[in-house]
């Protein structure tokens, strides 16, 4: 898993971010919740854990902000040195997913994060997967649209199956190279974005299978799901699904 650390204190972080390194975990730590919400936002993470008391803000307002901004439930954990019953109420009812007091055992936190991640991704264990008119089987590693099968590599497979499991989700090309091919985030990414344009053809990713990969300018790119779309843009005219930072380049990919 792929998770942020908000932990002002140097050897805390280092303690924490050794515990799950050793586990298999990639862990970035961040000082402040400026640099950690910077991080958040414009970055692909599967779990955070927060700190309460910090320099620039509160873990709570860092929370809010995350539950504010981001498009999809990511898990959140608090790992604190303030253990009173108000305080763990308080960042529950703030959405937070789990709370432990300091200092941290690492057999109970990986336990506590790996909980976490099951219960964010409750289709992991099931063999076959809907969306839509799309049917995924995973044992036999095949995928149909409205009943056909369709031929796919099994690199194809690996990325469909990611996408759809983290629809609605930013997923940076760093971070579908790590967890789709298994590669190092610093080679050239235009791997990602070959498949992902051969992928939008061959799924049939449009308006009428109610899909579609939109491509995030400079960060990545993201399955949306073409039904709540139409359910957002009717319950609010004045909203928009893309931001200042959020171009969609859709067209552009298609054509490289």
């Amino acid at each position: 898993m792929r998770i942020a650390l908000l932990e002002d204190e140097y050897e805390q972080a280092q303690h924490v971010q050794s515990m799950l390194s050793e586990r298999d975990h990639h862990c970035d730590t961040f000082p402040t919740g400026q640099a950690f919400l910077s991080a958040v936002l414009h970055r692909s993470y599967d779990l955070l854990i927060l700190d309460w008391q910090i320099p620039d803000m509160t873990g709570i307002d860092v929370l809010e902000s995350v539950r504010s901004q981001l498009n999809w439930v990511i898990p959140v954990v608090f790992l604190t040195q303030r253990d009173s019953e108000a305080d763990v109420v308080r960042a529950l009812d703030a959405g937070a997913d789990d709370y432990l007091a300091k200092p941290a055992r690492a057999a109970e936190l990986v336990a506590r994060i790996n909980a976490l991640a099951r219960r964010s991704n409750p289709d992991s264990e099931k063999e076959v997967l809907k969306y839509g008119p799309f049917e995924v089987n995973t044992q036999r590693r095949t995928i149909t649209l409205h009943g056909d099968g369709l031929t796919l590599t099994d690199k194809d497979f690996d990325l469909t199956l990611f996408l759809f499991q983290n629809q609605g989700r930013l997923l940076t090309r760093e971070m579908l190279l790590e967890r789709v091919w298994g590669l190092a985030r610093e080679i050239n990414t235009r791997t990602v974005d070959t498949h992902m344009s051969r992928l939008r053809r061959r799924l049939g990713l449009n308006p009428e299978n109610g899909f579609r990969i939109k491509t995030i300018y400079q960060r990545g790119y993201r399955l949306e799901s073409m039904q709540h779309q139409q359910v957002d843009h009717n319950s609010d005219m004045s909203s928009s699904d893309v931001n200042n930072s959020e171009i969609s380049e859709t067209d552009r990919a298609a054509n490289e």
